[in-house]
């Protein structure tokens, strides 16, 4: 199973950044760049992506003791996916934005990292200009 890490620090309070991920119906302004469009329904997200492609995704926890959400794409595209991303207070002024991603086969990871590498900095771009 390939197993896939980001971070990034982010010159933001822990809690603001926190507000803005938790916001899982606004997902699409957070990752601005990377994804364009994002509708809710119950536990489904459906994300649009840049490059047109669309994903349906379940939200597992949002957890706002430990600023962490849990959630899998769903479909075909992946045997198994499994993921999170969680915000760490640094100091009062700067927090870690953290992304873990779990898939099989392997040979996603591919796809998924440049994704994941983007999205951290989408989020700091978004957040650099809120």
């Amino acid at each position: 199973m390939a197993s896939l890490y980001q971070e990034t620090l982010l010159n933001q309070p822990a809690s603001k950044v926190w507000q803005a991920l938790r916001d899982v119906a606004k997902t699409h302004e957070l990752f601005a760049g990377v994804l364009t469009d994002c509708r809710v329904e119950g536990d489904l997200r459906t994300v649009t992506f840049a490059n047109g492609v669309v994903v349906e995704e379940r939200i597992i926890a949002i957890d706002d003791d430990r600023q962490r959400i849990a959630y899998t794409v769903l479909g075909d595209m992946f045997e198994h996916h499994s993921a999170s991303m969680q915000v760490i207070a640094v100091s009062e002024s700067e927090c870690k934005f953290v992304w873990f991603s779990d898939l099989l086969p392997d040979s996603r990871a591919e796809v998924v990292a440049p994704l994941m590498r983007g999205g951290c900095a989408a989020v700091r771009r978004s957040l650099d200009a809120s």
